[in-house]
């Protein structure tokens, strides 16, 4: 059974605020009020939302499962809001993009100060997502845009290279590796490297390059963001070796940085439905990302 918004609403404020007089505050309604519409959703649901416990009110584990279901409901409830004030009062509107993190990092922050420098009034929704969300996004119409790193293998959008860029190393300073002008396997054979993981497009191809050059990687750590590599290879804990627009992103920020060979391209690519135009503002938003787009070499 599907709860009511007013039902979502005092769910979320119990939630955040503790108890039942805190939420009935902030509702501006009254105690037996918030209690009756709590036994109420818990009996659409079919479970129990809270318990009490030494006369605390803590919530259960189907509580804290479904809470942030309810939050994205109600962020996606606001945009709509939103829009909806925007296109009434004349407004130049909302542009909707899904992005992961490395490209959020790296070259979108720069497309988007070139955009609303010429349409201040915009608003710019921007979610970080991974390759398959955003791409799932982008075909449901929940966003305009997506852009992701790699190869996307679903048929209900449109991809295209923005920019395509080698892989590329990021070092502590000082590293005895900073003394060479590019880097290989060979010469990370010896290191413990920050790795990304390998279901990620830049981790799949280190793992090959390495395999290719017959030379063992040795992971120290492995994580799942680009800019976590970064941080951890700036503050000392090592060598790593990610997607060229990462390292794009690290030398900005003062890094070292160095080419890795052999030269592994690997694209940033848009993403667009197949089943609708692409909106006046998304395209251009595609023509400002075209501009500030890295070319390798």
């Amino acid at each position: 059974m599907i709860l009511s918004l007013r039902e979502m609403e005092v769910f979320r404020q119990v939630m955040e605020r503790g108890t039942v007089t805190a939420a009935a505050e902030a509702l501006r309604i009254s105690q037996p009020a918030v209690s009756k519409m709590l036994q109420q959703a818990e009996d659409r649901l079919g479970f129990k939302l809270f318990v009490r416990v030494k006369k605390r009110l803590l919530p259960t584990t189907e509580a804290h499962s479904l809470f942030p279901e309810a939050l994205n409901a109600f962020a996606a409830i606001d945009v709509v809001q939103r829009m909806a004030s925007d296109l009434r009062a004349g407004r130049s509107g909302l542009l909707r993009l899904a992005v992961t993190p490395t490209l959020a990092h790296s070259i979108v922050p720069a497309a988007i100060r070139a955009f609303r420098a010429e349409r201040p009034d915009v608003t710019v929704n921007m979610r970080i997502m991974t390759m398959l969300e955003a791409a799932s996004l982008v075909a449901d119409h929940r966003v305009d845009i997506g852009m992701v790193i790699g190869h996307v293998g679903d048929a209900r959008v449109s991809a295209r290279d923005l920019s395509v860029l080698p892989l590329g190393c990021v070092l502590p300073r000082g590293h005895p590796l900073c003394a060479r002008d590019t880097l290989t396997p060979a010469d990370l054979a010896d290191e413990a490297i920050i790795a990304v993981a390998r279901h990620l497009p830049a981790g799949q191809l280190v793992a090959r390059a390495f395999e290719d050059a017959d030379v063992e990687l040795r992971i120290g750590v492995e994580v799942n963001q680009s800019s976590v590599a970064c941080a951890l290879a700036h503050g000392g804990a090592g060598v790593t070796v990610l997607d060229g627009f990462a390292v794009l992103a690290a030398r900005e920020q003062g890094m070292e940085t160095r080419p890795f060979l052999p030269s592994v391209p690997l694209p940033a690519r848009i993403l667009t439905s197949r089943q609708r135009p692409l909106p006046n503002l998304a395209a251009r938003f595609v023509e400002a990302l075209d501009l500030v787009a890295p070319k390798a070499g």
